[in-house]
């Protein structure tokens, strides 16, 4: 570890910045300099939110959490765990219990948590007049509707506030930070008005919807096992207009004519993964990462 005498303090703004960084960000900064080290360290208000993203997020134990949020004595705001596939009910329950003041709790895609822990942890959350403002539960296994009617009664939802703001897929695709996934929805799952299981349930943003012209009474709005959707512009898609990309995913039509095509294999790039593994080799095209490989 470097001293800050050697090459100065850091600017004091680095010191306010802390307070908005995941966990991972968190532990690299405390590495930089005592002077970090010491306000990552003693100082409370980096940890009021704890956000755990990839590449931390298989890491972290039932132990490790409790180690991360003891921090704060009570005082936790923010739990944002994004699959964090090795915390389970026990060592979510002990954390809402000695944090009661949580007002977000986000664990999408950690799956050895239950539906049964999770309505434990609302609940003591919800205690004493305490509002949780939002909730993301996407990715939980055996989610009924029978748990999220629970859930909406614990947060005290009404109708009205259980439709409120519309989730769109392509823009739910694009986010890799939750920091990005603030929504109008206090809950992100909800019942498929096709299948009726409890999942994420998308909206169309089209106003020249292609099922809506067909069907003028039908509501294009379902899961994406239900409603196939364009990763690009989130518009759902039927079978004649499915096209292929250079990653895994589905375009409509009007998505594909409109972005570089891979100098190879002719297939599209979306513009949100423009920056991950593809190859640019002019102006005018790139080289995805399949043809990079064999080429």
């Amino acid at each position: 570890m470097n001293t800050c005498s050697e090459s100065g303090p850091p600017h004091e703004a680095l010191f306010f910045v802390l307070a908005f960084l995941p966990v991972f960000e968190l532990v690299s900064m405390s590495q930089v300099c005592k002077s970090l080290r010491d306000a990552v360290n003693n100082d409370i208000l980096p940890w009021i939110n704890v956000v755990v993203e990839p590449p931390l997020n298989t890491r972290l134990s039932d132990d490790i959490l409790m180690k991360i949020t003891s921090k704060v004595n009570g005082q936790l705001r923010v739990l944002a765990l994004k699959n964090c596939v090795k915390v389970t009910d026990d060592g979510l329950l002990k954390v809402v219990e000695e944090n009661p003041l949580i007002s977000k709790l986000y664990s999408p895609g950690c799956t050895s948590l239950t539906p049964k822990g999770l309505i434990k942890a609302v609940k003591l959350l919800t205690k004493n007049n305490h509002r949780l403002k939002s909730l993301k539960i996407t990715g939980i296994y055996n989610m009924k509707k029978e748990d999220l009617d629970t859930l909406h009664n614990l947060l005290d939802l009404n109708q009205a506030q259980q439709k409120k703001g519309k989730i769109l897929y392509h823009e739910h695709k694009k986010c890799s930070s939750f920091k990005h996934e603030e929504t109008d929805c206090p809950i992100d799952v909800n019942v498929c008005p096709k299948c009726y299981e409890v999942g994420m349930v998308f909206d169309c943003p089209g106003v020249f919807c292609p099922r809506k012209k067909q069907h003028q009474t039908i509501e294009c709005r379902g899961c994406y096992h239900c409603i196939p959707r364009c990763d690009e512009c989130g518009i759902c898609i039927t079978g004649q207009e499915l096209a292929e990309a250079a990653w895994a995913g589905a375009l409509c039509l009007e998505c594909w004519l409109q972005l570089p095509k891979c100098n190879f294999n002719n297939k599209p790039q979306f513009n949100q993964q423009a920056h991950q593994g593809c190859r640019f080799s002019s102006s005018s095209g790139f080289v995805c990462t399949a043809c990079h490989a064999k080429f």
